[in-house]
């Protein structure tokens, strides 16, 4: 389970849950801690810097981490996870499948790190796999978690938040002779990303090309997927919530459909809703701002 050997000048360790987790922080380490939960086999570096800062000058301490098996933090080396074919129909019919490791086991990471740092509570803002895992956390945890913030996620509610099977095979789509996996990844970007906030296909290279060159793991891909298609719904966690909830959907997310959004919050009554036309599954600059203005209210509630 070793980490590459490239290093950001910024990223720091600590060991979480038995494994060593890579992270940044930005801000005072006395003020108030947002923890931000990357997505499925998404670097922390997803966290845009800009993003970051606007919640610093909001004022708090704001600290993003490579998930277990992605990034600079340590490969699950070795652990075979069930192809993508059963794991359809493991979450179609249910059938039981063993994954390498769980949503939970993520969840229990970011605890971790909160240990590792010192930090007894935090805000958690989390994106798509990130936001499931988030849910998790403040469900197990309420102690330790201030207010949530699910971004582009789901509750794990069979038929809610699915992308279409043209959307899921794209995301599948094995690497051929004359396209590369970042081709690939670049064309899942155009497909999934927001039609009112367009990023060229130079600007998502640079993006991805940016997260090859800091670490590449395709297996981790893969294994992550199994992690979700493996996990139960959250429908309990999430009725047991009493932190504040923030919300964030776009309206035109292929891969999390809306409706993933929309039945989260059914299940957490005080939850806040925020749907924004012509978002996709990602997070538009233009719209930063916004959201750090809505994070930084639910975290004053």
């Amino acid at each position: 389970m070793n980490a590459d050997s490239t290093l950001d000048s910024t990223t720091k360790f600590v060991q979480a849950n038995g494994l060593r987790i890579a992270y940044e922080e930005f801000g005072n380490p006395e003020h108030q801690a947002i923890i931000l939960v990357a997505g499925l086999f998404n670097q922390m570096i997803r966290w845009p810097v800009e993003f970051c800062n606007l919640l610093v000058a909001r004022g708090y301490r704001v600290i993003r981490f490579d998930n277990r098996d992605i990034g600079l933090s340590d490969k699950i080396d070795g652990a075979r996870a069930p192809g993508l074919f059963r794991l359809f129909l493991a979450s179609q019919f249910s059938i039981p499948l063993k994954a390498p490791y769980s949503l939970d086991d993520m969840a229990e990471d970011t605890v971790g790190l909160m240990d590792g740092l010192n930090i007894q509570a935090a805000h958690i803002v989390g994106m798509s796999m990130g936001g499931m895992i988030s849910q998790i956390v403040t469900a197990r945890y309420p102690q330790r978690i201030l207010s949530l913030t699910s971004i582009m996620s789901t509750s794990g509610v069979r038929g809610q938040g699915v992308p279409s099977i043209p959307v899921s095979l794209k995301m599948i789509k094995p690497v051929s002779k004359n396209r590369s996996a970042l081709d690939n990844s670049v064309d899942i970007w155009r497909m999934i990303g927001s039609p009112a906030y367009p990023m060229t296909d130079e600007e998502a290279r640079q993006i991805l090309r940016a997260e090859y060159q800091r670490s590449n793991n395709p297996a981790a891909y893969i294994r992550q997927i199994a992690a979700i298609k493996t996990a139960p719904n959250r429908i309990s966690l999430l009725r047991s919530i009493k932190v504040p909830v923030l919300i964030i959907h776009g309206k035109q997310d292929r891969l999390v459909p809306v409706s993933g959004g929309i039945n989260t919050a059914k299940y957490i009554p005080q939850a806040k809703l925020c749907l924004f036309e012509g978002m996709g599954h990602n997070l538009p600059k233009p719209l930063l701002a916004k959201f750090a203005e809505l994070i930084d209210s639910n975290c004053l509630n």
